[in-house]
């Protein structure tokens, strides 16, 4: 999940911390072609070990969850699963 608020990511990483996800961090992420560092997008990183399909249900169902989430604060999903396609 993409914020362009530091506050936001962090909110939304301590939502879902409990969730018993691998890992959930919150990352500062330079936009491309920009050297102001005031220019940067916040990504919360989730990892779940356990999901072994990144296009099955389990996969689209934490997808739909995170956009959602996403949207709630301001951001956006950026969804890079690999789809096998």
């Amino acid at each position: 999940m993409v914020f362009p608020d530091r506050d936001a990511a962090e909110e939304v990483a301590e939502e879902i911390a409990d969730d018993d996800f691998t890992s959930v961090r919150v990352l500062s992420e330079a936009l491309a072609g920009e050297d102001d560092a005031e220019d940067v997008d916040w990504v919360v990183h989730v990892v779940q070990d356990t999901v072994d399909d990144p296009a099955g249900a389990v996969a689209r169902a934490l997808s739909e969850r995170f956009a959602a989430l996403a949207e709630e604060h301001d951001g956006w999903l950026d969804d890079d699963r690999s789809t096998g396609d």
